[in-house]
């Protein structure tokens, strides 16, 4: 029997999704300058992208209704930083060119069942929507990144077949969109479903660049971020303290926390270029301010480092 060695590449890129899938989820209201306050803080730590907002209806989404007044705030400080902001249709998208984004993500559903109950429509009549954005961004130069929400697991469907992942990224592709997320919306994907669906999709469109977006409603992120790592995917979404959901995916939690994915990166070898202390400093703030507990092994254990760095002797044996 062979030992297979695992692969790893050698550094990672980190989205920070806390400003837009971590907050649209609470009920309580954030203030605008603490919305504010926690991006500084976020773009202190090192991530080299941030998901600042989202350009959706006010009523849709009441807790993002000051998408506008947060960029206009913080986009002239995020410098080295990748800000994208999500947008359901054109309307949004106007909305975020104007407030001065330059990369903007697409909503999609890989179910009729969640898109019906996400977007009012199918997914292939969602799908068709979203050509005037792409035509907008093309004219107005901006970046589109194309989402797949329940990429692996649907709540009202079940497991999500590969065909039908490449069926819409095919779409995708043949609007040019390069970039695309991948979320595991419900928590519902486990390490080898995501490997062998990786294993297809960069088989069948090698060039297109994979974003993963776990959940960790199961506990499965990590194990799921290891096997995306080893088809060799380097984008990672992540939240803060483990904020974040899911308002139309039943059961849905938090994604997977950032100081808990960065900690087993970096234990890894694997470079995000971001300072873990920070993190966790920043994510303890987030907690404290939205005063939910959330799923952060950080928060609770500590980074491996922090068992050994003052103690310079061993235990001695007691007779």
């Amino acid at each position: 029997m062979s030992i297979q060695k695992l692969s790893l590449p050698s550094k990672a890129i980190i989205c920070e999704v806390a400003p837009r899938d971590g907050f649209q989820m609470e009920a309580d209201w954030i203030p605008t300058e603490e919305k504010v306050k926690i991006i500084r803080k976020l773009a202190k730590t090192g991530v080299k992208s941030i998901e600042v907002t989202s350009f959706v209806h006010p009523k849709a989404i009441p807790q993002l209704k000051d998408a506008e007044e947060v960029v206009g705030t913080v986009i002239d400080e995020m410098n080295g930083i990748d800000l994208r902001a999500l947008v359901p249709n054109l309307k949004g998208a106007e909305r975020a060119v104007l407030a001065g984004v330059k990369k903007v993500k697409t909503m999609l559903s890989a179910t009729d069942s969640h898109s019906l109950s996400n977007a009012n429509a199918t997914v292939k009549d969602a799908q068709d929507k979203q050509a005037p954005i792409f035509d907008y961004a093309s004219k107005e130069n901006i970046a589109v990144m194309g989402s797949v929400s329940v990429a692996f697991g649907c709540p009202f469907e079940g497991a999500v077949p590969v065909k039908r992942l490449v069926e819409i990224v095919r779409r995708y592709n043949e609007s040019g969109v390069r970039e695309i997320s991948l979320a595991d919306t419900t928590g519902m994907a486990h390490p080898k479903q995501v490997y062998d669906t990786l294993e297809v999709l960069l088989k069948e469109f090698p060039h297109i660049t994979y974003s993963m977006h776990f959940h960790n409603t199961r506990g499965m992120a990590l194990a799921n971020t290891l096997a995306a790592l080893q088809q060799g995917v380097t984008h990672y979404d992540s939240s803060i303290a483990g904020l974040g959901g899911c308002p139309y995916a039943p059961g849905a939690t938090g994604n997977v926390a950032t100081e808990d994915l960065v900690h087993m990166l970096e234990e890894m070898g694997v470079s995000t270029s971001t300072n873990l202390d920070e993190l966790i400093h920043a994510a303890e703030y987030v907690r404290n301010i939205i005063s939910v507990d959330k799923d952060s092994y950080m928060l609770t254990a500590g980074p491996s480092s922090s068992l050994h760095e003052e103690k310079t002797e061993g235990q001695k044996k007691v007779d």
